[in-house]
């Protein structure tokens, strides 16, 4: 029988042919993943001997990720700001940066949480579940356009038994949303990369996550304009507009947002110091 350490070896050593990052980091989780072990219990049983059965539960996943089938979508799930979601390829995996624009969200809330928010274009559910489950008292909105994404939301949604606290719709941005509707947070992570950008993408992306969600112009920037141009209209008074964005996007975005008549308008840098985000408020 082979030991794990030399099953993790051997695996690594075949991701990293493959062209895998951090392969000896997936083969960790994958193979913890499989024998259901957490990534410390491995290191505690490198000597183990694994019998057939076993290495038919790690082979297939090893596989897998030599293909570049992301790792999150093998496992099947992240960890998100406090909260576990299922992935798959119905959309975006959520993503650290996105992770830090909920800590900063909540930054701005530190005194009274938003009684409304809308995440537009939620995906997976990421941010309006995660902000849900930071906001006990704050009710939701999660849309999207994609009836795929939106099925995942509300998988998401009901295993974090959310159900009476986050609405799931359809809509192109606010189209669907009802008229009156004033919310003292507006959070969006649209499609923002260029079309250069995508093709420049590692397979894990180009081959394996929805391309309406990573772009939707050459240039990245129509979600962010058409949210810009009508976030207003659904701001309450005071109220935060919050989006991530690409980082070579924001000298022209903040023109936008001050030229739409918002107030205290700002870049925010993500974990690497690269401009990421941007928060603009309603004036009035």
């Amino acid at each position: 029988m082979t030991s794990l350490l030399e099953v993790l070896t051997k695996s690594a050593a075949f991701l990293e042919r493959k062209g895998v990052e951090h392969p000896r980091l997936n083969a960790e989780l994958l193979a913890g993943h499989a024998l259901g072990l957490p990534r410390m219990q491995l290191y505690l049983q490198f000597e183990r001997l694994l019998p057939e059965r076993e290495l038919e539960l790690i082979r297939p996943l090893i596989k897998r990720r030599s293909q570049r089938e992301p790792l999150q979508h093998i496992i099947g799930s992240v960890d998100f700001a406090g909260v576990t979601l299922k992935t798959d390829a119905r959309a975006l995996i959520p993503r650290p940066e996105t992770e830090y624009l909920v800590e900063l969200i909540c930054t701005e809330f530190l005194t009274q949480a938003p009684e409304q928010f809308v995440d537009l274009g939620t995906g997976s559910g990421a941010l309006a579940l995660a902000l849900a489950h930071a906001w006990p008292e704050a009710k939701g909105w999660a849309t999207d356009i994609s009836d795929e994404a939106l099925a995942l939301t509300t998988e998401n949604r009901d295993t974090l038994e959310l159900q009476g606290r986050v609405k799931v719709l359809k809509s192109d941005w606010f189209a669907a949303l009802p008229a009156g509707t004033k919310f003292e947070l507006i959070v969006a992570n649209p499609p923002y990369l260029t079309a250069a950008e995508v093709a420049e993408t590692q397979p894990e992306v180009k081959d394996h996550e929805p391309a309406v969600a990573l772009s939707t112009a050459e240039d990245g920037m129509d979600a962010l304009t058409t949210i810009i141009a009508e976030a207003q209209d659904w701001l309450a008074p005071g109220g935060l507009l919050a989006m991530e964005t690409g980082i070579a996007q924001h000298a022209d975005l903040v023109e936008r947002l001050n030229a739409a008549g918002f107030a205290d308008v700002q870049s925010r840098q993500d974990l690497t110091e690269r401009d990421r985000f941007v928060f603009a408020r309603r004036a009035d």
